[in-house]
């Protein structure tokens, strides 16, 4: 029997939340994202991407923290790596920018979990797949896809934690 993999998820209330300045998106719209990433492309090679699922629980129910850009659209915490940087480094150092005190001597120790996915954007397109397809030599980016996350965490056990 396979067991699988134990997570433990702590109330919302745990947490103490605060606000930051807006960090503005650099694109207007997906097509400039395209458009930008190829550029990105030409210069640096495959982009690399990292996101951070956080997890609470509610009620008992687990829940996804996501960060809320504009007003219509939401978003996993991270982004892209340094060129050699470390996936796990570069994503403490995501998570720190973007949600961490705006003060260095309160520094997160962010507990980094497993990979639970990885896609692969084969062209500049709004399309990925969690492989990258046997015809593309050169693939343009990895990274995750938000949709399918409850798919993906259906291989957890969650262990709510109450106090």
């Amino acid at each position: 029997m396979v067991t699988s993999p134990v997570v433990n998820t702590y109330p919302l209330s745990s947490y103490t939340f605060g606000t930051k300045e807006p960090k503005m998106e650099k694109d207007t719209s997906v097509a400039d994202r395209l458009a930008r990433m190829k550029v990105n492309y030409m210069k640096e090679g495959m982009r690399t991407s990292v996101e951070a699922i956080l997890l609470v629980q509610e009620h008992n129910h687990p829940h996804i923290l996501l960060l809320q850009i504009g007003n219509t659209f939401c978003k996993l915490p991270g982004g892209r790596l340094k060129p050699g940087e470390n996936e796990i480094e570069g994503l403490k150092r995501k998570l720190t920018s973007k949600l961490g005190a705006n003060s260095p001597a309160l520094v997160p120790d962010w507990q980094i979990g497993e990979c639970v996915a990885i896609w692969w954007r084969p062209n500049f397109e709004t399309i990925m797949y969690p492989y990258c397809p046997p015809h593309i030599t050169k693939p343009k980016r990895y990274g995750p896809v938000i949709s399918t996350i409850p798919q993906q965490l259906s291989r957890f056990q969650f262990n709510m934690i109450t106090a």
